[in-house]
């Protein structure tokens, strides 16, 4: 299997939605971002590793950036051969992702060098801060947010930073974007946030399943849809920045998709309540609308309300 087509099968496994947005990015932004999301994603098993003690968890999220900045395969397959020795989590497609870490990260030192040293800032950065929320877990790996300081301070760990790293990954290369670079990461720290909170929302009951409250018990609901919501019209003001300085409608497109897709939950959770999520007919549906958007140049209809 080629590179391209073992990093497609992983996002398919992985992120339903990733796997639709990241290949509308043009090259090499694609592979570049394609390649950080799943160093991400491998981060996040580490985090949510469900069968491990937090310590264990601690440990592999500090190895893991370690990983990050060396140069040496070995360690990699040395690492992933422990790890899977005793996996950490239970679902198939993020332990087949554990064991293709090695390979993972060949592609990510094949990348241009600028992309790696975003990469490894930004991965490094939320592996540090994941591996601080869970060493506040308790002894069966529970966790529990109790203001929404603390719950934006989370979306920052998991996906602020994402935000970020994606927003250096667009601009570079691409003198167009000047112009805007300010405004698109003024604004990208909120994008992220936006999108983490949506999961939160919708993965309410799984999540305390597991022992994992990210939503503050004397916050009202409302409280934290709003701040979704003013979040995601940041997200809108981030990619309509972006549509009117770059001539790459994959760029407009990849953000315009997830975006989308976040406010179309959003709506539902608004109207339904937690655990809403959206059908894969609702997904489809919104995919083909963002390709004929990008494709024709036009308006993206179904704006979010004032």
């Amino acid at each position: 299997m080629s590179q391209h087509d073992e990093l497609q099968t992983l996002l398919q496994k992985t992120s339903r939605t990733f796997a639709l947005s990241i290949p509308l990015l043009p090259e090499p932004t694609r592979r570049e971002v394609g390649t950080a999301y799943l160093l991400f994603r491998i981060a996040d098993t580490l985090e949510d590793a469900t069968l491990w003690s937090p310590e264990q968890r601690v440990r592999a999220l500090l190895e893991f950036r370690e990983l990050l900045a060396s140069d040496r395969r070995e360690l990699g397959e040395q690492a992933c051969a422990r790890w899977c020795a005793s996996p950490p989590v239970a679902q198939d497609g993020y332990l087949e992702l554990l064991t293709a870490m090695p390979r993972v990260l060949d592609w990510y030192r094949a990348l241009d060098p600028s992309a790696i040293s975003q990469i490894e800032l930004h991965a490094g950065r939320s592996a540090t801060r994941m591996a601080q929320f869970v060493q506040r877990m308790d002894g069966q790996g529970g966790l529990r947010l109790s203001t929404m300081a603390e719950l934006s301070e989370y979306c920052l760990a998991v996906a602020g930073i994402v935000g970020q790293m994606l927003t250096e990954l667009f601009l570079k290369g691409r003198p167009e974007l000047e112009g805007v670079a300010a405004g698109l990461r003024e604004r990208a720290l909120s994008f992220g946030e936006g999108l983490q909170l949506v999961n939160i929302l919708k993965d309410a009951s799984s999540d305390r399943a597991a022992g994992r409250v990210y939503l503050p018990s004397e916050v009202p609901l409302r409280e934290v849809l709003d701040l979704a919501w003013r979040d995601l019209r940041r997200a809108e003001e981030y990619n309509q920045l972006l549509r009117a300085a770059c001539n790459e409608r994959g760029l407009w497109a990849f953000n315009a998709l997830n975006a989308g897709l976040a406010v179309a939950c959003l709506k539902l959770l608004s109207a339904r309540g937690l655990d809403s999520k959206l059908t894969r007919e609702q997904v489809t549906s919104l995919h083909a609308r963002v390709l004929h958007a990008a494709e024709r140049d036009l308006p993206l209809t179904g704006e979010l309300p004032a």
